[in-house]
């Protein structure tokens, strides 16, 4: 177990650019399972790991039936055993049979790559306090909390992307030790719930 669950990402993963380009070396084949993506990427990388499934769920690819249940439950197991320290990702080989083509990863990964590289010139350390051990394990919580919910909000429009989106932040402070990043996240959280509740409420109608 590592002395710091919830410390930095893997050394040569410190930008979404390179994780899209992890991913697109994954993408090069006509199916590409979970198994894949969580090899290319490494298996001591925490944080990119919980970043590439809420990116996924943030591009057009969050349109296909079940995919956003399967990346929450993706990113559960990964936060969790990151919550206990582990050093290597598991995860059970049903999950990591899923697959989608490659194609259409590909064209997910050229849609997310102007957001990514806008995120990256912008990302810097800062706001400490926000990516400390202690704000980490906090952080970490409510990406667990939201994973739970993303399931049973899968039929509202877009509402998984936006939520997949906080998650999306939370990483990026993970990976980047950027506290702005973690506290957009707990604000994409809380406009993310006022919106359900006004779905719920009937303000669609």
């Amino acid at each position: 177990m590592t002395d710091d669950p919830t410390s930095g990402a893997d050394e040569t993963l410190r930008s979404l650019g390179d994780i899209l380009d992890k991913l697109d070396c994954a993408a090069e084949e006509d199916r590409v399972s979970i198994g894949d993506v969580v090899d290319e990427v490494g298996t001591r990388a925490f944080a990119p790991i919980i970043l590439v499934p809420a990116l996924i769920l943030v591009s057009p690819l969050s349109g296909i039936f079940g995919l956003p249940t399967i990346g929450a439950t993706f990113i559960f197991l990964i936060t969790v055993q990151k919550l206990l320290g582990r050093e290597h990702v598991w995860l059970p080989k049903i999950l990591k049979r899923r697959e989608v083509a490659g194609h259409r990863l590909k064209k997910a990964i050229s849609w997310l790559r102007k957001p990514c590289g806008w995120v990256d010139r912008r990302t810097h350390t800062r706001l400490t306090a926000l990516v400390s051990r202690p704000a980490n394990l906090v952080t970490l919580l409510v990406i667990l909390a939201i994973c739970l919910l993303i399931p049973g909000l899968e039929l509202l429009p877009m509402v998984t992307s936006i939520f997949a989106t906080a998650i999306s932040l939370f990483a990026i402070g993970l990976l980047t030790r950027d506290g702005l990043f973690t506290l957009l996240g707990y604000t994409q959280v809380v406009l993310s719930g006022g919106l359900v509740i006004w779905l719920l409420t009937g303000g669609a109608g």
